[in-house]
């Protein structure tokens, strides 16, 4: 296990970047599935199920090697659980779910499990999220909680960077 990653992480990038003509970065992408480098929480994994193409149905497939789940004993769910109720604490006036308004463009629940998650493993989250300065409108987005948590927040160039991959 190297990286958690975000639905937007894999989302964003196909978008620009589509299977049908970046054929031989997206197999590296399931090359990484394939050999456990990437992991996610229930809750993103059930986003990335719904991507299409080779990729999703390699989501699909994959599950026991994508997915870190509450009660599995091959990995310190616990503090995943705690990190969980601390950063939810810690950030509960940005969360969408807990806002007035349940704004779309602050953080919700589902970003704070993959956050939590990679400070439970001490590994990057990879999305495609940009960090918003810190302003009035109390809106906060996976990078600043990443930066207020200690979490290394990459997104997806800068992943395809530290890994080597080129094309």
């Amino acid at each position: 296990m190297k990286y958690c990653f975000d639905t937007s992480g894999i989302t964003n990038p196909l978008q620009t970047m589509p299977e049908d003509i970046y054929v031989s970065m997206w197999k590296r992408i399931q090359d990484f599935i394939h050999s456990k480098q990437i992991v996610v929480t229930t809750e993103i994994y059930e986003e990335m199920a719904l991507i299409d193409g080779d990729l999703g149905e390699c989501i699909k497939n994959n599950k026991k090697l994508l997915l870190l789940e509450v009660g599995d004993s091959s990995w310190n769910w616990n503090d995943y659980v705690k990190n969980t109720a601390t950063i939810i604490h810690n950030h509960h006036d940005y969360i969408s779910e807990y806002t007035a308004s349940g704004s779309p463009k602050t953080i919700c629940l589902t970003d704070i499990s993959i956050i939590a998650l990679a400070k439970t493993l001490n590994y990057p989250v990879v999305s495609m999220e940009a960090f918003l300065p810190i302003n009035a409108n109390k809106k906060r987005r996976i990078p600043n909680v990443c930066k207020i948590e200690g979490v290394d927040h990459l997104n997806f160039n800068d992943f395809l960077r530290k890994e080597g991959i080129r094309f």
